[in-house]
């Protein structure tokens, strides 16, 4: 890993967005997305994801002129579609829209179909958050995680979202349903690291550590076994009847060509609930009995979701933002 400064990260990604065919507004805000992942320690999900979103754009998975519009109004509930447009400007028109309507009535969802992959879905939370919302919002995927009982690849890794505003820093959860993304498996694969716990199968059916025979066998683990398994399904299901998209088996199994999600963004707006100072007093409590609580290991202290983001964030705009060496120096070589 070497170290570059935001700006020089940001500057780099707008310039390859423009060689992509964006427009200028477009390109910048996209970069910028692109750029605050990787300053918050996605790695997965910012630069590293960089090729194959290019590739996408080469291949017409993904439109880059595309915007998302409303097809279906109720109050505070919509329906948009996205048009296969730019995964991460699609979502955040959609929770921008979100939250608008949330200050509006109170509470809102939108239901997004027919877009891209969203890159880091906990963007889209610290947004809500940012504004003084909570916020729930989940999208669906590929097939890429065996339903449990199979070994074929069945139901979605399909990210959840959940946003907690709070002053001294927001609550943020963003995960999976498997137990590791399989960006974070090609990242350890590649460092050929052992994952902390077992995220998988290997060819013989048994759990394992080792990145690589699960990237090998497609049998990632789903979080919670079963239970994992089960919510991956229902979120697919929700979202995509809410929106009218498609679902998880009907996106195909190509990496390269998967578009068409269907997401699902909720927000609530809880000014008129209660005083804020009471909201954040409740969240605080919560905290500090979580910092309270004696760990297992001294030099590791519990963290809340979000907690290491809002540290990361600070260190890596003191000292530079981390990137993988040849991902950095090859994507140089094509845009710059």
């Amino acid at each position: 890993m070497m170290r570059v400064s935001f700006d020089d990260l940001y500057a780099a990604l707008r310039k390859a967005m423009l060689h992509l065919g964006l427009s200028e507004e477009r390109a910048a805000l996209s970069a910028r997305l692109f750029a605050e992942t990787t300053r918050d320690g996605v790695y997965t999900h910012g630069l590293n994801r960089f090729p194959r979103f290019a590739a996408m754009v080469r291949n017409g998975s993904i439109n880059v002129h595309a915007e998302p519009t409303l097809t279906t109004t109720f109050g505070a509930i919509e329906r948009w579609d996205g048009h296969r447009g730019i995964g991460n400007l699609n979502a955040y028109a959609a929770m921008q829209r979100t939250i608008t309507l949330a200050k509006e009535h109170g509470v809102a969802a939108l239901a997004l179909a027919n877009t891209n992959h969203w890159m880091r879905g906990g963007t889209y939370g610290w947004l809500a958050a940012e504004t003084g919302l909570f916020a729930l919002c989940w999208s669906n995927t590929l097939p890429n995680l065996p339903a449990w009982g199979t070994a074929v690849p069945t139901v979605g890794n399909n990210p959840l979202v959940i946003a907690v505003p709070r002053p001294e820093g927001h609550i943020v959860l963003d995960m999976a349903m498997s137990q590791f993304s399989y960006g974070t498996l090609a990242a350890y694969s590649k460092r050929n690291a052992p994952l902390p716990v077992p995220g998988g199968f290997d060819e013989k059916g048994n759990l394992t550590t080792d990145a690589a025979a699960i990237e090998a066998t497609q049998r990632a683990l789903p979080i919670g076994y079963w239970k994992g398994s089960g919510l991956s399904l229902v979120l697919d299901m929700v979202g995509a009847m809410l929106s009218g998209g498609l679902a998880t088996y009907q996106l195909g199994l190509d990496p390269l060509r998967e578009a068409g999600q269907s997401q699902v963004f909720l927000a609530i707006d809880p000014a008129n609930l209660a005083p804020a100072g009471e909201l954040t007093g409740i969240a605080d409590g919560i905290i500090d009995h979580l910092h309270g609580t004696t760990p297992l290991n001294a030099d590791k202290p519990l963290r809340y979701p979000g907690e290491q983001t809002l540290q990361l964030r600070e260190e890596n705009m003191r000292l530079g933002v981390p990137v993988d060496a040849d991902i950095w120096n090859e994507f140089n070589s094509k845009y710059q």
